[in-house]
């Protein structure tokens, strides 16, 4: 049995279905249902009784502590996070809530439970955080991809409580002798995304007709990284990453914010071509900058591959196909997630 956090947003759900489709071994999901997690994601899993299913925050220690004796998971996979960059700008409170707090309690659980395991038990449990490269700050066009070695220089709300997080995992990993375990990933991109990052939302905005607003020049780079490959990645380090130690996970497809929009308009030409004929490139809409954004990330996944042998299965060009295909397929999914503050949250950022 494993302990999953954050197993109804996007990074954590597919985890979780990807861990099932691949081992019988029981999950146990906890995931407050914020606005991004959603369970409908996991309606493929009702009635699986390994998958355990519980409404809770990590910061709230009675309840992390009852799951951690009742369940007595080997492993805790740590998803938990506000994860946008934007919604930090507009709100940092919550991502200093959930990012730091919420860490250094869940911690603290998982300190005094793996404390009180057998010798045998104590030695193969792991604590998995997973993190983001923004922690690493940011890149001029020429400067070398991001390594496990690179100093922490995070420039926006987000990013500061992610590092801050990863802090903490470390200092109890050095301090007490928690087996940890932190991977540190680029843009993720795929199925079940919620459309307020830049992919489903060029894919939804384009398919109702709407602006396709893109931040300044279009000329941010970011390493995209499909969820599926993401999710193999976690598996591999969970199984046999050193204990201690960082593993930065990559897609080897670094891209331009523009590219990325102008590839979905063509797959969307192709796929499902406007009723007017018209190319939807012809929505995309400059927009004002956000503030201290970044210009590049890019991650250099060297390490894993040499020392775990993982590589990324899809290019961007199989990844993102099939991205385009799911979300026309699961129009559903899409409407049902889109609701009137989502909206609201979008005219905000974007303008209307």
């Amino acid at each position: 049995m494993i302990l999953v956090t954050g197993g109804a947003g996007f990074i954590g759900a597919n985890f979780v279905l990807d861990w099932l489709a691949q081992t019988e071994e029981p999950v146990v999901n906890l995931d407050k249902l914020t606005y991004a997690g959603n369970l409908e994601t996991l309606a493929s899993l009702t009635g699986d009784a390994r998958h355990v299913f519980v409404q809770g925050d990590i910061a709230d220690a009675a309840r992390v502590d009852a799951l951690l004796a009742r369940h007595r998971p080997r492993a805790v996979v740590n998803f938990a996070a506000e994860s946008h960059v934007d919604r930090s700008i507009h709100g940092p409170g919550e991502f200093i809530q959930t990012n730091v707090l919420g860490t250094f309690h869940l911690l603290e659980s998982v300190r005094g439970y793996w404390n009180g395991l057998p010798a045998a038990e104590q030695a193969a449990f792991r604590f998995l955080h997973v993190s983001t490269d923004e922690v690493y700050g940011t890149l001029s066009a020429t400067d070398p991809a991001f390594t496990e070695q690179n100093r922490y220089e995070p420039n926006s709300p987000y990013s500061a409580s992610k590092a801050a997080s990863d802090h903490l995992v470390r200092a109890w990993a050095h301090t007490y002798g928690l087996p940890v375990l932190t991977t540190n990933c680029s843009n993720n991109y795929g199925p079940y995304q919620f459309p307020e990052k830049l992919i489903p939302l060029m894919i939804v905005n384009a398919l109702a007709g709407k602006p396709l607003p893109v931040y300044g020049d279009g000329m941010q780079v970011r390493d995209w990284l499909y969820v599926g490959d993401h999710c193999s990645a976690i598996r591999r380090v969970l199984e046999a990453g050193r204990v201690g130690e960082t593993y930065n996970v990559g897609g080897w497809n670094e891209k331009p914010n523009i590219a990325i929009v102008r590839t979905i308009c063509a797959l969307l030409d192709e796929l499902r071509p406007r009723a007017d004929g018209r190319p939807y490139a012809e929505q995309i809409s400059y927009v004002t900058d956000r503030p201290g954004h970044d210009r590049r990330y890019a991650i250099d996944a060297r390490r894993i591959e040499r020392e775990l042998g993982w590589r990324p299965a899809e290019t961007f060009d199989t990844g993102i196909r099939k991205t385009v295909e799911w979300y026309l397929a699961h129009e559903p999914w899409v409407r049902n997630v889109q609701s009137g503050a989502y909206r609201d949250w979008v005219a905000k950022h974007y303008g209307a």
